[in-house]
């Protein structure tokens, strides 16, 4: 089945004909111009769902704001466009790493982290971005941990030039999870996105020396830490689609859509 093929991304893996990755560089203004739209539905989507989080909401509700906000910009969700994922967005609790399916019986309590994970089609462009929020009261580790995965971003986002590797941004990555204490899960990774929702190439969140390919100019790509306060060890859940830690731990996950310039790289998904 389609879903089986998403072990290798941090969102769901797409294929281009002949089971070959596309990748997507900005060739004009139109281009650039499209993904920025693209960018900034997802913005408004995640910034309407996270002012939506707190005890006592449902996941499906956080799902049908999400909806609402694309049809007003009218994009469409690119999970379900290209996969038939069974939701509008990922919506992943605790130790839901991503993917997680929104439902109205999955009600969030206080202390919970739950990961937003917000990919939209809009004429044909697409980007994708994803944040985790504390519900209510959270534990400090808890905090900790939401705030290593945006640290490990930003600091990933000196990495991300011309010339360049992608092993570069993962080595980025690691370094930071390691030093505050946490660990990166390696089943996922960031990608290429444009187009499709992944493209070439994947970036890891680890220093993968095989991971060779280099960053050019105007490459789109998303950089995405997604880590776990336990082991970052995962699997699949019954539902055929939520990935989640092995040993129970919580899982935080930050993404935003990139551009790879001459300069600082261009947050396409940023306020």
């Amino acid at each position: 089945m389609l879903r089986r093929r998403i072990r290798a991304a941090g969102a769901l893996r797409d294929r281009a004909p002949g089971g070959r990755l596309r990748a997507m560089s900005i060739d004009d203004e139109y281009d650039l111009e499209a993904l920025r739209a693209a960018g900034r539905v997802v913005r408004a989507t995640l910034d309407a769902m996270r002012d939506a989080v707190g005890p006592g909401i449902s996941t499906a509700r956080l799902d049908a704001i999400a909806g609402e906000v694309m049809r007003v910009h009218g994009a469409r969700s690119a999970p379900r466009l290209v996969y038939d994922f069974p939701g509008e967005t990922c919506i992943s609790v605790n130790d839901e790493i991503v993917h997680g399916i929104p439902s109205p019986a999955r009600v969030l309590a206080d202390g919970d982290l739950v990961k937003l994970d917000v990919t939209v089609e809009k004429d044909g462009f697409m980007a994708d971005a994803a944040i985790t929020c504390a519900v209510g009261r959270s534990s400090e580790r808890a905090r900790q941990l939401v705030a290593c995965a945006e640290s490990a971003f930003r600091r990933a986002m000196r990495e991300v030039r011309p010339g360049r590797c992608v092993c570069d941004i993962g080595g980025a990555v690691e370094g930071e999870v390691l030093r505050r204490g946490f660990n990166v899960v390696r089943t996922l990774t960031g990608h290429g996105i444009g187009r499709t929702i992944h493209e070439n190439p994947m970036v890891p969140n680890w220093y993968d020396p095989t991971a060779r390919a280099r960053l050019t100019e105007g490459l789109v790509i998303t950089v995405e830490p997604i880590i776990a306060m336990g082991s970052g060890e995962s699997y699949e859940a019954d539902d055929g689609w939520t990935i989640r830690t092995l040993d129970g731990s919580l899982a935080a996950h930050f993404e935003h859509t990139l551009v790879v310039t001459k300069g600082a790289p261009l947050l396409l998904t940023a306020a």
